[in-house]
């Protein structure tokens, strides 16, 4: 005889309410929010190439609620490359998507926007970033992958400093 896990008294022996929902989460729509590329030295650039660049990388993430389940998460990029002539090119985007999230924790939700949103939406970043340089007239700029879950611990860690010296 098999256990249908009905006691006879009409309750389910709570196993019903031991059922977790799964997150359901989905990209509705990826954009670039902003995006700009300066070439300011180009005539010098030409004239002679200078040293080897300096590049530096400044990446950025942020999340908003748009509507009930639906989120904004953004990664923003800042690259300039320089050398001794000055600055070769300056790359400024913001890139963006819209997530659908249902029956997610609300204490997940940060983390899910901060962490799961940017790691989905970074390979096409990647892509655009290098399509901008090599438009630009440089090599590509290849984005190394970014671990977005020590980018969140991280701002976390600062947000706890900052807090423990205001108290203090």
């Amino acid at each position: 005889m098999a256990d249908n896990g009905n006691s006879g008294n009409g309750s389910t022996g709570g196993l019903a309410s031991d059922v977790q929902t799964p997150i359901q989460a989905k990209i509705v729509s990826q954009y670039i929010k902003d995006l700009s590329f300066e070439n300011p030295n180009i005539r010098k650039l030409i004239a002679s190439p200078g040293d080897q660049p300096n590049l530096k990388v400044e990446v950025n993430v942020g999340a908003q609620r748009i509507e009930n389940d639906l989120f904004e998460t953004a990664i923003e990029v800042k690259a300039t490359a320089t050398n001794n002539i000055g600055a070769i090119y300056v790359l400024e985007t913001v890139y963006a998507g819209l997530l659908k999230i249902e029956s997610i924790p609300e204490p997940a939700l940060e983390p899910f926007l901060l962490i799961s949103g940017p790691t989905m939406l970074f390979p096409f970043l990647r892509r655009l970033v290098a399509g901008v340089t090599r438009e630009g007239g440089f090599p590509p700029l290849l984005l190394d992958p970014i671990d977005f879950g020590a980018l969140y611990n991280h701002r976390q860690q600062q947000r706890t400093q900052a807090a423990g010296k205001a108290n203090a």
